[in-house]
Protein backbone atom coordinates (compact mmCIF):
# COMPACT_ATOMS: atom_id res chain seq x y z
CA UNK A 1 0.00 0.00 0.00
CA UNK A 2 2.88 2.23 0.04
CA UNK A 3 2.27 2.93 -3.73
CA UNK A 4 -1.48 3.22 -3.11
CA UNK A 5 -3.16 5.80 -4.87
CA UNK A 6 -6.04 8.65 -3.23
CA UNK A 7 -9.81 8.98 -3.93
CA UNK A 8 -10.42 12.46 -3.80
CA UNK A 9 -14.32 13.68 -3.34
CA UNK A 10 -14.45 17.03 -5.20
CA UNK A 11 -17.37 19.23 -5.53
CA UNK A 12 -18.40 21.24 -8.21
CA UNK A 13 -20.56 24.16 -9.21
CA UNK A 14 -24.28 23.51 -8.59
CA UNK A 15 -25.09 26.03 -11.72
CA UNK A 16 -22.83 29.00 -12.16
CA UNK A 17 -19.36 27.03 -13.53
CA UNK A 18 -17.82 30.02 -11.86
CA UNK A 19 -18.71 28.54 -8.48
CA UNK A 20 -15.69 26.23 -8.19
CA UNK A 21 -12.26 26.47 -6.81
CA UNK A 22 -8.74 26.58 -7.98
CA UNK A 23 -7.61 23.42 -5.80
CA UNK A 24 -10.12 21.79 -7.78
CA UNK A 25 -9.86 22.07 -10.78
CA UNK A 26 -5.75 21.22 -10.29
CA UNK A 27 -7.32 17.78 -8.68
CA UNK A 28 -9.43 16.89 -11.66
CA UNK A 29 -6.52 17.91 -13.58
CA UNK A 30 -3.85 15.76 -12.36
CA UNK A 31 -5.38 12.69 -12.00
CA UNK A 32 -5.23 9.63 -13.27
CA UNK A 33 -8.74 9.08 -13.77
CA UNK A 34 -12.68 10.91 -12.91
CA UNK A 35 -15.63 9.05 -11.54
CA UNK A 36 -18.26 10.51 -12.30
CA UNK A 37 -22.54 10.07 -12.09
CA UNK A 38 -23.19 11.15 -15.70
CA UNK A 39 -20.47 11.67 -18.05
CA UNK A 40 -21.86 13.24 -20.39
CA UNK A 41 -23.23 16.18 -18.13
CA UNK A 42 -20.26 16.61 -16.38
CA UNK A 43 -17.90 16.52 -19.51
CA UNK A 44 -19.70 20.71 -20.30
CA UNK A 45 -17.94 21.65 -16.98
CA UNK A 46 -14.25 19.87 -17.64
CA UNK A 47 -14.33 21.57 -21.46
CA UNK A 48 -15.47 24.88 -19.89
CA UNK A 49 -12.00 24.73 -17.86
CA UNK A 50 -9.84 22.49 -20.35
CA UNK A 51 -9.72 19.46 -18.57
CA UNK A 52 -9.14 16.19 -20.77
CA UNK A 53 -8.74 13.67 -17.74
CA UNK A 54 -10.74 10.40 -18.78
CA UNK A 55 -14.19 10.35 -17.23
CA UNK A 56 -15.51 7.11 -16.35
CA UNK A 57 -19.23 6.35 -14.78
CA UNK A 58 -20.26 5.50 -11.22
CA UNK A 59 -23.97 6.25 -10.72
CA UNK A 60 -26.65 4.15 -8.61
CA UNK A 61 -26.60 1.34 -10.77
CA UNK A 62 -23.03 0.47 -11.24
CA UNK A 63 -22.11 1.33 -7.99
CA UNK A 64 -21.13 -1.45 -5.86
CA UNK A 65 -19.55 -3.18 -8.78
CA UNK A 66 -17.62 0.01 -9.95
CA UNK A 67 -16.31 0.67 -6.22
CA UNK A 68 -14.16 -2.58 -6.99
CA UNK A 69 -12.54 -1.56 -9.44
CA UNK A 70 -11.90 1.49 -8.66
CA UNK A 71 -10.47 0.31 -5.37
CA UNK A 72 -8.11 -2.36 -6.94
CA UNK A 73 -7.19 0.96 -9.57
CA UNK A 74 -6.37 3.25 -6.33
CA UNK A 75 -4.27 0.21 -4.88
CA UNK A 76 -2.19 0.06 -7.92
CA UNK A 77 -1.78 3.76 -7.08
CA UNK A 78 -3.51 5.65 -9.72
CA UNK A 79 -5.35 8.70 -7.99
CA UNK A 80 -8.95 8.99 -8.47
CA UNK A 81 -11.64 12.11 -8.47
CA UNK A 82 -15.27 11.56 -7.65
CA UNK A 83 -17.65 14.20 -8.67
CA UNK A 84 -21.52 14.06 -8.98
CA UNK A 85 -23.63 16.37 -11.43
CA UNK A 86 -23.87 18.85 -9.53
CA UNK A 87 -22.21 20.07 -5.71
CA UNK A 88 -20.85 17.71 -3.09
CA UNK A 89 -20.71 14.29 -4.19
CA UNK A 90 -22.39 11.79 -1.84
CA UNK A 91 -25.03 14.71 -0.40
CA UNK A 92 -28.53 12.96 -2.06
CA UNK A 93 -25.57 11.76 -4.72
CA UNK A 94 -23.69 8.24 -5.32
CA UNK A 95 -20.57 7.63 -3.83
CA UNK A 96 -21.23 6.26 -0.29
CA UNK A 97 -20.42 2.62 -1.81
CA UNK A 98 -17.36 3.57 -3.29
CA UNK A 99 -16.26 5.87 0.15
CA UNK A 100 -17.01 3.10 2.37
CA UNK A 101 -15.05 0.24 0.42
CA UNK A 102 -11.97 2.90 0.18
CA UNK A 103 -12.13 2.92 3.92
CA UNK A 104 -12.34 -0.58 4.21
CA UNK A 105 -9.55 -1.06 1.93
CA UNK A 106 -7.44 1.81 4.05
CA UNK A 107 -7.18 3.77 1.21
CA UNK A 108 -7.17 7.54 1.66
CA UNK A 109 -9.78 9.43 1.00
CA UNK A 110 -9.55 13.58 0.71
CA UNK A 111 -12.30 16.02 0.21
CA UNK A 112 -11.92 18.74 -1.53
CA UNK A 113 -14.70 21.28 -0.22
CA UNK A 114 -16.73 23.66 -2.45
CA UNK A 115 -20.75 23.70 -3.15
CA UNK A 116 -23.71 22.17 -1.57
CA UNK A 117 -26.98 23.17 -2.48
CA UNK A 118 -28.36 22.98 1.07
CA UNK A 119 -26.13 24.72 2.36
CA UNK A 120 -26.05 27.56 -0.24
CA UNK A 121 -29.91 27.98 0.13
CA UNK A 122 -30.32 27.45 3.99
CA UNK A 123 -27.61 30.97 4.56
CA UNK A 124 -29.77 32.85 2.80
CA UNK A 125 -32.85 31.75 3.41
CA UNK A 126 -33.24 33.88 6.84
CA UNK A 127 -34.85 30.63 8.75
CA UNK A 128 -32.99 29.61 11.94
CA UNK A 129 -29.23 28.08 11.18
CA UNK A 130 -28.16 27.46 14.36
CA UNK A 131 -29.55 24.22 14.73
CA UNK A 132 -30.85 21.84 11.12
CA UNK A 133 -31.44 18.99 9.94
CA UNK A 134 -30.91 17.60 6.01
CA UNK A 135 -33.32 15.27 5.04
CA UNK A 136 -32.50 14.64 1.26
CA UNK A 137 -35.40 13.46 -0.83
CA UNK A 138 -39.23 12.91 0.65
CA UNK A 139 -40.56 9.60 0.05
CA UNK A 140 -42.44 9.12 -3.17
CA UNK A 141 -44.90 7.24 -2.10
CA UNK A 142 -47.52 9.60 0.09
CA UNK A 143 -48.21 7.21 3.48
CA UNK A 144 -44.26 7.39 3.82
CA UNK A 145 -43.92 10.73 2.82
CA UNK A 146 -46.49 11.91 5.51
CA UNK A 147 -44.99 10.08 7.51
CA UNK A 148 -41.64 11.71 7.35
CA UNK A 149 -43.06 15.19 7.71
CA UNK A 150 -45.17 14.27 10.92
CA UNK A 151 -41.71 13.89 12.44
CA UNK A 152 -41.12 17.52 12.37
CA UNK A 153 -44.39 18.22 14.56
CA UNK A 154 -42.64 19.18 17.45
CA UNK A 155 -39.05 20.22 15.91
CA UNK A 156 -37.72 23.06 16.52
CA UNK A 157 -34.68 23.10 14.03
CA UNK A 158 -35.13 24.14 10.60
CA UNK A 159 -35.44 20.99 8.35
CA UNK A 160 -33.96 21.16 4.57
CA UNK A 161 -35.30 18.97 1.72
CA UNK A 162 -34.31 18.27 -2.20
CA UNK A 163 -37.37 18.50 -4.53
CA UNK A 164 -37.72 17.57 -8.50
CA UNK A 165 -40.24 20.27 -10.79
CA UNK A 166 -42.79 17.56 -11.07
CA UNK A 167 -43.47 16.98 -7.18
CA UNK A 168 -42.84 19.93 -6.00
CA UNK A 169 -46.52 21.33 -5.34
CA UNK A 170 -47.83 17.80 -4.34
CA UNK A 171 -45.07 18.15 -1.07
CA UNK A 172 -46.15 21.44 -0.49
CA UNK A 173 -49.64 19.95 -0.12
CA UNK A 174 -48.86 17.02 2.02
CA UNK A 175 -46.52 19.97 4.02
CA UNK A 176 -49.57 21.88 4.61
CA UNK A 177 -51.77 18.65 5.32
CA UNK A 178 -49.53 17.42 7.73
CA UNK A 179 -47.43 20.56 9.64
CA UNK A 180 -50.41 23.28 9.09
CA UNK A 181 -51.12 25.54 6.06
CA UNK A 182 -49.06 28.44 8.51
CA UNK A 183 -46.11 26.76 8.68
CA UNK A 184 -43.20 28.38 7.46
CA UNK A 185 -41.55 27.31 4.48
CA UNK A 186 -38.45 28.71 2.51
CA UNK A 187 -38.44 27.46 -1.20
CA UNK A 188 -35.12 28.07 -2.90
CA UNK A 189 -34.95 27.31 -7.04
CA UNK A 190 -32.46 26.93 -9.76
CA UNK A 191 -29.57 28.49 -7.18
CA UNK A 192 -26.67 30.35 -8.71
CA UNK A 193 -28.37 29.59 -12.00
CA UNK A 194 -30.16 32.54 -14.00
CA UNK A 195 -33.47 32.77 -12.64
CA UNK A 196 -32.35 32.04 -9.40
CA UNK A 197 -35.29 32.28 -6.90
CA UNK A 198 -35.96 32.55 -3.30
CA UNK A 199 -39.88 32.26 -1.74
CA UNK A 200 -40.70 32.29 1.35
CA UNK A 201 -44.17 32.37 3.27
CA UNK A 202 -46.60 30.20 4.71
CA UNK A 203 -47.31 26.79 3.30
CA UNK A 204 -50.98 28.21 2.41
CA UNK A 205 -49.03 31.02 0.36
CA UNK A 206 -46.51 28.97 -1.44
CA UNK A 207 -49.06 26.47 -2.64
CA UNK A 208 -50.89 29.23 -4.12
CA UNK A 209 -47.34 30.75 -5.47
CA UNK A 210 -46.32 27.62 -7.20
CA UNK A 211 -50.28 27.60 -8.61
CA UNK A 212 -50.59 30.74 -9.67
CA UNK A 213 -47.70 30.44 -12.70
CA UNK A 214 -46.63 26.68 -14.22
CA UNK A 215 -43.08 28.38 -14.30
CA UNK A 216 -42.80 28.58 -10.78
CA UNK A 217 -43.32 24.72 -10.69
CA UNK A 218 -39.81 24.51 -13.26
CA UNK A 219 -36.34 23.92 -11.67
CA UNK A 220 -34.55 22.17 -8.88
CA UNK A 221 -35.81 22.66 -5.41
CA UNK A 222 -34.30 23.02 -1.89
CA UNK A 223 -37.70 23.43 0.67
CA UNK A 224 -36.45 24.42 4.09
CA UNK A 225 -39.45 23.65 6.62
CA UNK A 226 -38.97 26.37 9.46
CA UNK A 227 -39.07 24.45 13.15
CA UNK A 228 -41.81 24.77 14.98
CA UNK A 229 -42.01 27.32 18.20
CA UNK A 230 -40.31 25.81 21.40
CA UNK A 231 -43.51 24.94 23.74
CA UNK A 232 -43.75 27.65 26.59
CA UNK A 233 -42.86 25.83 29.99
CA UNK A 234 -45.90 23.78 31.60
CA UNK A 235 -46.43 22.27 35.11
CA UNK A 236 -46.23 19.15 35.52
CA UNK A 237 -49.56 18.81 37.02
CA UNK A 238 -50.54 20.11 33.43
CA UNK A 239 -48.55 17.08 31.29
CA UNK A 240 -50.01 14.45 33.37
CA UNK A 241 -53.34 15.26 33.50
CA UNK A 242 -53.03 15.71 29.64
CA UNK A 243 -51.36 12.55 29.55
CA UNK A 244 -53.94 10.91 31.57
CA UNK A 245 -57.14 12.89 29.51
CA UNK A 246 -54.96 11.42 25.72
CA UNK A 247 -55.84 7.88 26.70
CA UNK A 248 -59.67 8.26 26.14
CA UNK A 249 -59.88 11.76 24.25
CA UNK A 250 -59.12 13.03 20.89
CA UNK A 251 -55.90 15.55 21.78
CA UNK A 252 -57.46 18.36 20.67
CA UNK A 253 -60.24 18.03 23.56
CA UNK A 254 -57.91 16.75 26.32
CA UNK A 255 -55.78 20.06 25.35
CA UNK A 256 -58.68 22.23 25.51
CA UNK A 257 -59.54 20.62 28.64
CA UNK A 258 -56.31 21.16 30.09
CA UNK A 259 -55.71 24.67 28.64
CA UNK A 260 -58.83 25.82 30.66
CA UNK A 261 -58.39 24.27 33.87
CA UNK A 262 -54.53 25.53 34.28
CA UNK A 263 -55.10 28.39 32.37
CA UNK A 264 -52.77 27.79 29.84
CA UNK A 265 -52.69 27.85 25.72
CA UNK A 266 -54.32 24.80 24.17
CA UNK A 267 -52.22 25.15 21.07
CA UNK A 268 -48.90 25.03 23.38
CA UNK A 269 -50.62 21.74 24.80
CA UNK A 270 -51.69 20.47 21.58
CA UNK A 271 -48.01 20.70 19.90
CA UNK A 272 -46.86 18.75 23.24
CA UNK A 273 -49.31 16.10 22.79
CA UNK A 274 -48.23 15.76 18.83
CA UNK A 275 -44.34 15.53 19.93
CA UNK A 276 -45.40 12.55 22.64
CA UNK A 277 -47.46 10.58 19.24
CA UNK A 278 -44.30 11.57 16.68
CA UNK A 279 -42.04 9.45 19.63
CA UNK A 280 -43.63 6.41 20.13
Amino acid sequence: MQNAGSLYIVATPIGNLADITHRAITILNEVDLIAAEDTRHSQRLLQHYQIDTRLISLHDHNESQRAVQLVSKIQQGQNIALISDAGTPLISDPGYGLVNQCRQAGVNVLPIPGACAAITALCAAGLATDRFRFEGFLPVKEVACKNTLQQLLGETATAIFYESPRRILTTIERVAEVLGEERKLVMAKELTKTFETFKSGSAAEIKQWLIEDPVHQKGEFVLMIGGCEKVSDIPQEATDLLKLLMVDLPLKKAAAIVANHYDLKKNDLYKLGLEWASAE
